[in-house]
């Protein structure tokens, strides 16, 4: 393949004929018109209103049921759905339940409360659900690991402990694994 300037060099007297750019300026003068500019103007009557959809998905959305527009609303039933399932696994014995998934509940519902509320316009709505799918999270991750930790007979201070020597022996490993990933 040639270089670019090659290419370059034997482009240049296209760039230098002047009709090429005729199209180029007749449009910019024809956007900067305005006729053209009144046609996308908002007028002063309407200019506090809001567009309304005539195609037909905005006539169907007025005779759908109540159940119907609950479940595709962006805060109706769907979004709390995880939060309602969540609820009712506090019915079910904790050593049924799974620490990683109700971990990674405990994790989203963190991250997208704090997300929710960084973006602009703020969506508190959404920032409310995910809140209460972290406390859902957070409450069965302590049933877990109360369970966990009851099952093995001992008391809370050994349990601490415990905790606290498995929580060292996992950073030291996680330090070495870092060690042994870095060039040396």
């Amino acid at each position: 393949m040639p270089p670019t300037s090659t290419l370059l060099r034997s482009a240049r007297p296209l760039f230098q004929n002047a009709n090429h750019f005729t199209f180029s300026t007749s449009t910019r003068t024809a956007f900067r018109s305005t006729q053209f500019q009144n046609a996308f103007a908002r007028s002063t009557a309407r200019a506090g209103r809001r567009f309304q959809s005539t195609d037909a998905a905005a006539g169907e959305a007025a005779t759908k049921s109540w159940f119907a527009r609950m479940w595709d609303s962006p805060v109706g039933l769907k979004t709390w759905a995880l939060v309602i399932a969540g609820i009712a696994d506090f019915n079910r014995p904790a050593e049924k339940l799974s620490l990683t998934q109700n971990i990674a509940l405990t994790a989203t519902g963190a991250i997208w409360t704090r997300w929710c509320l960084i973006i602009q316009p703020r969506n508190v709505l959404l920032a409310a659900v995910n809140f209460f799918l972290g406390c859902v999270g957070v409450v069965q991750v302590s049933r877990i690991l109360a369970w966990q930790y009851s099952d093995k007979g001992e008391s809370p201070k050994e349990q601490l402990e415990a905790a606290k020597d498995s929580t060292v022996e996992a950073a030291k490993g996680v330090k070495e694994d870092v060690k042994a990933a870095l060039p040396k």
